[in-house]
């Protein structure tokens, strides 16, 4: 007999959406038998782990660390991208497939549930999730520890914890996260750390802790040194246009922009992402600074193909301490001079190359942005080198390698007992 909240049935399997991505061919390693189908979730796939990802983050929202990496793992494993709950008055699960072997899964819930309840509804989703995708042996790995209370009674085979923000930080962030983190590390079997930075503060806490700074498609960021056509949406905006994308929140230094927008009205600030956490009447308002909302990962290169600077207006402040912006390389692949503030995983290793400018006032912004525009063919052409030699060092297909090795590794030693 069904349980039923508000007349929905208990754990609802959504029929699968195909995105576009889910048209995209991952190459596939090792190929398995598969077994009996299962509606909504594809093919389970013998003697193989799943890997049960469990996110702060929506699939949908920004293409970042967690989207990389899954995508990658997806070679090897079936992945259920599991978010945080939607809450609607309803109770179900709705999974979208966004890649050949990856799925979206948004848990919905009634309102106003008390903590405890609230954990034990999302236990329950992911159970039938586990039990719809014919899910036996699997791998957890958590972008955000306030997923412990109601995933801790399962017996993964191996236990990652991919700490890319220090979230306890950000604005509006549960008191309970300190707490969580804590018996996560305790639980853990592998540490990944998304930057430098983060991983000082953390390498005395577990013994199998790993940096993995934010890494680069190249190709994909490539493709913004060569001429594309300008979007509709920033064709209008003349130049010199100074440009940032990202998510728009308390990280973002507001009193900077709206400083150097006013110093130089002549300059154009073309600002990309969606606004979260913050409110957007307090953002600057001028007739030179543009915010054009959020963009697909896909977009951006013809967005950043005609800036002439881009920025990293960060503030400095407790939710930028251990920040490594991923856009730091994405910019340098599209070959556009950077100007940062002083954040320390940009400063070290960019700046300590010589491949990105640090300001910490608007009146430094607007000289090293002046430098920029200003630089001569053969200077930037020597400075393109040394960034291509510096971005040859690193990508997202030579992070997972290494990330994929340490995860493999505690999978064969269980495997062996």
């Amino acid at each position: 007999m069904d349980e039923r909240v508000n007349n929905e049935p208990v754990g609802v399997i959504a029929k699968v959406t195909e995105t576009p991505a889910a048209k995209e061919k991952i190459p596939k390693e090792n190929p398995v038998a598969d077994r009996t189908p299962v509606e909504g979730f594809g093919k389970a796939k013998r003697n193989v782990c799943d890997l049960i990802c469990f996110s702060h983050l929506r699939w949908d929202f920004v293409f970042q660390r967690p989207q990389h990496l899954m995508t990658r793992a997806s070679r090897h494993w079936r992945i259920f991208f599991f978010e945080e709950p939607i809450m609607d008055n309803t109770f179900r699960i709705e999974n979208r497939r966004v890649g050949e072997n990856v799925w979206q899964v948004i848990p919905h819930l009634p309102c106003d549930l008390s903590d405890q309840d609230r954990h034990e509804h999302l236990r329950k989703l992911v159970d039938q999730m586990i039990d719809q995708a014919g899910i036996s042996e699997h791998i957890s790995w958590y972008y955000t520890p306030m997923a412990m209370p109601f995933s801790d009674h399962l017996s993964p085979a191996v236990t990652v914890y991919d700490c890319m923000d220090e979230l306890s930080a950000f604005r509006g962030a549960p008191p309970q996260l300190v707490e969580q983190e804590e018996r996560l590390l305790e639980m853990a079997d592998v540490v990944l750390t998304g930057g430098q930075s983060l991983y000082e503060a953390r390498k005395h806490r577990h013994k199998n802790i790993h940096p993995f700074p934010s890494s680069i498609d190249r190709a994909h960021f490539g493709k913004a040194r060569q001429p594309l056509p300008d979007p509709t949406d920033q064709r209008p905006i003349e130049g010199p246009r100074l440009g940032f994308f990202g998510v728009i929140d308390e990280r973002f230094d507001i009193d900077l922009v709206a400083e150097l927008a006013g110093r130089r009205p002549d300059w154009q600030l073309v600002l990309i992402g969606p606004v979260v956490k913050i409110c957007p009447d307090c953002l600057p308002k001028a007739k030179n600074i543009h915010y054009l909302g959020m963009k697909s990962y896909q977009e951006l290169p013809s967005y950043v193909c005609h800036w002439d600077v881009a920025m990293l207006p960060f503030a400095i402040n407790e939710s930028t301490r251990f920040i490594s912006p991923t856009k730091t390389p994405e910019y340098l692949a599209a070959g556009k001079p950077v100007v940062s503030t002083p954040i320390r995983d940009v400063i070290r290793p960019y700046e300590e190359n010589g491949l990105v400018a640090i300001a910490d006032t608007a009146e430094a912004f607007e000289k090293a942005i002046e430098t920029a525009l200003n630089t001569t063919r053969p200077a930037r052409e020597l400075w393109l080198a040394e960034v291509d030699a510096f971005l040859a060092t690193t990508s997202w297909d030579q992070t997972w390698s290494s990330i994929h090795q340490l995860v493999k590794a505690p999978l064969l030693v269980k495997s062996l007992k």
